[in-house]
């Protein structure tokens, strides 16, 4: 394969890049930009499939995201891809405010009885003793993993939903946008090459 890396990359490596691209946080958004912008698909499935992969960024079930950005697309004829790249929105630098914003809404949803206790979430993590799951097994630590949903899981779950759906309608409003605004530069720029070869032939048939 051209531009194949040499020396594969090890897991340390695939990591890092997992966490932090190789590019700067605007390259890589520039990127995604164009690849989405460059999609084949009419304006609203390319739009919808980003706003179907935004609205999965704020879900808190963090491993499902690509799934559930397809269910959503395929619900509301988004493209498939698109979604996949709209994912791209939840990274290491905007999940901490997708976090804090999804985790305020719902306790206030919820009239703050999502934890009625008012204990702070990271004491709740730093209770978990993960040790345990290699004495209690897998039953020990699911039952410590379900003492997070009331405090944590289920706020954030709720607070997704108003907050995911009103950011999407957002996104899908500007990718839209974009989209008309590239297809139709792109359909110029096609019918300019079009006629400037029908220009050219018809010169050549003059002179001959």
């Amino acid at each position: 394969m051209i531009f194949k890396r040499r020396i594969p990359a090890d897991w340390r490596e695939t990591l890092r890049v997992s966490l932090w691209p190789r590019r700067s946080w605007s390259r890589s958004a520039k990127y995604v930009t164009k690849r989405i912008l460059r999609l084949t698909g009419s304006p609203h499935a390319i739009s919808a499939g980003v706003a179907a992969g935004v609205f999965a960024s704020f879900t808190p079930f963090m491993g499902f995201h690509f799934l559930t950005a397809f269910l959503v697309a395929y619900i509301v004829a988004g493209n498939l891809l698109a979604a996949a790249l709209g994912t791209f929105f939840g990274n290491p630098v905007s999940f901490p405010f997708i976090w804090a914003s999804t985790y305020t809404t719902g306790n206030f949803i919820l009239n703050r009885t999502a934890n009625p206790e008012n204990k702070d979430p990271g004491d709740t993590l730093n209770s978990l003793e993960i040790g345990n799951f290699w004495e209690g097994g897998v039953s020990a630590l699911f039952h410590q993993l379900v003492g997070i949903w009331h405090p944590i899981v289920k706020p954030m779950l709720v607070g997704s939903i108003p907050v995911g759906v009103s950011v999407s309608v957002v996104t899908y409003i500007i990718t839209r946008w974009l989209a008309v605004k590239f297809k139709n530069r792109r359909q110029k720029q096609i019918r300019g090459k079009a006629s400037l070869l029908m220009g050219n032939k018809t010169d050549i048939q003059e002179q001959i």
